[in-house]
């Protein structure tokens, strides 16, 4: 089973890294408005945030829905060679493209939680890190049109989708028999922390939408945004392998305040010195804490909280990467149209009010 995770990993986050470095760029270089590539890519998070919800009345995200969402990500990956030069249809392929992924990856993580411990879940999350780096460094080599990052995109969409196929295959049900406090979701009594989560996506939406377009529009080249890129990957991978220790040593709750903190202070180095490179590096080995480390302890709090696993995963990436990315996305392009030297600022300010409500979460324990 860790193989076949590591390798879904890779794959799965080499999609990721695809979509999130690459395509934005391209769309700028096709003519495509600041705010026209936020609203193109808030249609993945927006179907993310409410997918979940229809799973809250007893529809259940089981193996034949999800061999379903396998299926519509290779569609959907290959619609974006139909689409890349229309607005409204390239639109519904993110869409599409939004609701495969969002049901595929949180089935995965009950998987791989269920089946290794969580100080050992980052060894094989790495896998994804490195899959991101791939794809980084591979393709900004070979990018002399923008098909060829749509050929990367639905080739790493089937690989993907193998790797899908097996790891579902390998654990016929995903299911769990521990008890929890906690046997429904309920969002409302628990809105400090999961607006908490939700902020600290939404302070990623400049990093992931506008980050590459932000450096090279202050004269970094786009090699050297790409190594930025792939250092902070790098720190992550880092992170991944050794975070065990961490797990162990602190509570979750203590390791989800610091690393929304560390979040204030990287963004806040990118709109300060966005022209020096050391302090860029800097503020991206921050990666390490404010993605790495966070995403690992809000997995691993709300996979205890909750008695219903896969619900509680769909939610996570439903509400965070969803809504919270929704939220960046657009609020970013619109930002970036208008103040675009001030959009890492906005979210340092959005990280810190992250960190004040998971300040909260702890003091009412």
């Amino acid at each position: 089973m860790p193989i076949l995770l590591s390798s879904f990993y890779f794959f799965y986050f080499g999609v990721v890294g695809i979509y999130i470095i690459f395509l934005p760029k391209i769309l700028s270089l096709l003519g495509y408005s600041s705010s026209e590539i936020g609203i193109i890519f808030s249609a993945s998070p927006l179907v993310r945030f409410i997918l979940p919800f229809f799973f809250t009345n007893g529809f259940e995200l089981n193996k034949n829905r999800f061999n379903l969402a396998v299926i519509l990500m290779l569609i959907s990956s290959i619609s974006f060679y139909l689409t890349l030069q229309n607005f409204y249809a390239l639109f519904l392929s993110n869409i599409a493209l939004g609701v495969a992924m969002s049901l595929i990856l949180p089935y995965v993580e009950v998987i791989a939680l269920n089946s290794i411990k969580k100080e050992k879940y980052g060894k094989v999350r790495l896998f994804g890190s490195i899959g991101f780096i791939a794809v980084a460094l591979i393709l900004v080599k070979f990018l002399s049109s923008a098909y060829i990052a749509i050929f990367y995109l639905i080739g790493f969409s089937f690989l993907t989708a193998i790797f899908s196929y097996f790891v579902a295959k390998k654990d016929e049900k995903v299911k769990d028999n521990k008890k929890s406090s906690k046997d429904k979701i309920d969002i409302f009594k628990d809105w400090q922390l999961w607006l908490g989560l939700i902020l600290m996506q939404v302070s990623f939406g400049a990093f992931y939408n506008f980050f590459t377009i932000y450096e090279t529009a202050h004269n970094i080249s786009l090699d050297m945004t790409i190594n930025l890129w792939v250092f902070g990957v790098i720190v992550e991978i880092i992170m991944l392998f050794f975070q065990g220790t961490l797990l162990q040593k602190f509570s979750l709750v203590t390791i989800l305040q610091f690393t929304t903190l560390s979040a204030v202070l990287r963004w806040f180095l990118v709109f300060y010195f966005p022209t020096s490179l050391p302090i860029l590096f800097f503020a991206q080995s921050l990666h390490a804490l404010s993605f790495a480390l966070f995403y690992t302890a809000a997995i691993s709090y709300l996979h205890i909280l909750y008695s219903n696993k896969v619900l509680a995963q769909q939610f996570f990436s439903g509400l965070t990467f969803g809504l919270g990315g929704l939220i960046g996305a657009i609020s970013s392009g619109y930002i970036y149209d208008i103040y675009p030297d001030y959009i890492f600022l906005v979210s340092s300010v959005i990280a810190l009010l992250a960190t004040i409500l998971l300040f909260l979460v702890a003091k009412n324990k």
